[in-house]
């Protein structure tokens, strides 16, 4: 059966985003890049709420056209580009780049997509990672902690009385001292 895994940077004061969106604060450098391509290229799907969708469909479908690009950006404009996605939203309309657009997340309906064949499932938006929390259907959490406090922000996770415990499966530091880790549910 295939994971719902949860990938998400966050400041080292929980954030995911400062103010306005902010994501200037993120170190993705060429190492961190090229693991979160070697990562998501095997996956069966990405699971975004409409804010994450727009965001990356904002840039990705032609990042790769820029020949400013380094090779990793240019690489993931195309394993976003080819990734089923889908979107859970109830105001996007239809959406491109081999999107599907659904309005509610139905428990049965994501376990039925987790028992299909292929790679585990990318779950992406704080929101969205809410709801998929308090329903609870994220298998894996995969948290790339940056070494920067923003002072405020978005918080990745959201007040909850729902305590989950979670098992540490791997830690791993990468140059640039953002550190990633991984836990299972």
């Amino acid at each position: 059966m295939r994971k719902i895994i949860l990938m998400m940077q966050v400041s080292l004061d929980g954030f995911f985003e400062g103010p306005d969106q902010d994501l200037s604060w993120h170190l993705v450098d060429e190492e961190l890049h090229a693991h979160f391509n070697d990562e998501l290229r095997r996956m069966g799907a990405f699971l975004d709420g409409r804010v994450t969708y727009e965001l990356m469909a904002d840039y990705w479908p032609t990042a790769d056209s820029d020949p400013t690009s380094p090779p990793t950006m240019v690489e993931f404009a195309g394993i976003w580009r080819d990734m089923p996605k889908i979107v859970y939203s109830r105001s996007l309309e239809s959406a491109g780049w081999n999107t599907t657009v659904v309005r509610d997340v139905v428990v049965e309906e994501v376990q039925a997509l987790k028992a299909q064949p292929g790679g585990d499932l990318a779950l992406g938006g704080a929101d969205l990672a809410a709801t998929f929390r308090n329903l609870g259907l994220i298998d894996e959490y995969r948290i790339y902690v940056h070494p920067v406090l923003i002072g405020r922000g978005k918080p990745l996770f959201q007040p909850t009385d729902a305590t989950a415990q979670l098992r540490l499966a791997e830690t791993r530091a990468f140059g640039n001292g953002v550190v990633l880790l991984r836990y299972e549910a």
